[in-house]
């Protein structure tokens, strides 16, 4: 058996069907970015992740979302479609504020050897999600009317 296929085995159920509609989400948000491009993609996740009433995030929704950014980062690199953060991120904010919960979308970069990086990521309660240690300046925030 695989290492991969082992490793999926190992995780607790609840997880293995979070990382399959993960996986199954990532190319779909993909195809999004590549056909509305960025603003259509996110004006498309506000609207069909709108709720009447947000929530504030308890210790256990952070823990939960942690997760899911680490399951989409794996998700991303390991499924039949590899994607880099931006769909990742986006993924995580659409499946938070799903949840009602009110995410942070972060876009920001770095200079590393003279070249610009970007990255993307989601932060709730102020934490970033997903992140070992990020080392990228974030933009400044986009202003919502």
């Amino acid at each position: 058996m695989g290492a991969r296929l082992q490793g999926w085995l190992r995780l607790p159920a609840p997880e293995r069907r979070q990382f399959l509609l993960v996986l199954c989400s990532l190319p779909m948000m993909s195809s999004l970015l590549s056909m509305r491009g960025y603003s259509g993609t996110l004006r498309l996740i506000e609207h069909t992740s709108r709720h009447a009433c947000i929530r504030n995030a308890t210790a256990d929704d952070v823990q939960s979302a942690e997760r899911l950014a680490q399951l989409t980062t794996l998700a991303g690199a390991h499924g039949p479609l590899s994607t880099n953060c931006l769909p990742q991120a986006l993924l995580v904010y659409w499946q938070l504020r799903r949840k009602g919960l009110a995410p942070e979308l972060r876009l920001g970069g770095r200079r590393e050897q003279g070249r610009f990086d970007a990255h993307a990521w989601v932060e709730l309660d102020g934490k970033a999600l997903g992140q070992t240690a990020l080392v990228h300046a974030p933009f400044l925030k986009r202003d919502r009317a």
